[in-house]
């Protein structure tokens, strides 16, 4: 069977430093949705006169969420279409309570829950201090926020989104990404993928 792999969590707790890892290793189409439409909406947001980093403004909300994550389930469906296993990287955490809109990606590419592994690895993190120097070291305007704002932010990251797909919880794993990535979490990742490395 294809295998169709989504990394999900809140911003910052490395999702797609996971995925990246994986992907490595093993021949897969790696789709992030912020490579997906980041530019676009960095451009549309200042134009409005918006932070380009601003994920939370209704005008980001009502105007260009879904144009992403829209085009990163088209380029999803296309390469699956083709026969590709594909990883999709984002929080995706309005999708995650769809089914139909997984049920929409799959039909768009031609296939079904009968052709195509659906898995989902929610990245999650236990320890507050690891985290907080991560986000200090990346140095981004994005973060100023959440590193004002820590206590609020930090229960935020060991949130598992509701997840109402149609696939079994064994096809769920929750992943403590707090402490070192090393080959053998590597290992049991892909194993629990069911790709080979």
């Amino acid at each position: 069977m294809q295998k169709l792999v989504f990394f999900v969590g809140v911003a910052g707790t490395g999702k797609t430093t996971v995925a990246k890892k994986l992907a490595e290793k093993t021949s897969v189409v790696f789709i992030d949705r912020d490579t997906v439409g980041g530019k676009f909406v960095e451009a549309l947001l200042i134009e409005e006169g918006l932070d380009k980093d601003d994920r939370d403004s209704e005008f980001y909300k009502k105007n260009l969420r879904h144009l992403e994550y829209d085009a990163t389930a088209d380029i999803c469906s296309e390469n699956l279409a083709l026969g590709q296993n594909v990883f999709m990287i984002s929080p995706f955490t309005m999708e995650l309570k769809s089914q139909e809109w997984i049920e929409r990606l799959l039909t768009a590419a031609g296939r079904s829950f009968s052709d195509v592994d659906v898995k989902i690895v929610v990245v999650t993190l236990s320890d507050s201090e690891k985290q907080r120097k991560r986000i200090e070291i990346r140095q981004t305007t994005r973060d100023e926020w959440k590193l004002e704002h820590w206590e609020e932010y930090w229960k935020t990251l060991r949130f598992v989104p509701e997840i109402n797909w149609n696939i079994p919880s064994s096809s769920i794993l929750i992943y403590d990404n707090s402490e070192d990535l090393t080959e053998d979490h590597i290992q049991d990742i892909s194993t629990f993928v069911g790709i080979n490395l």
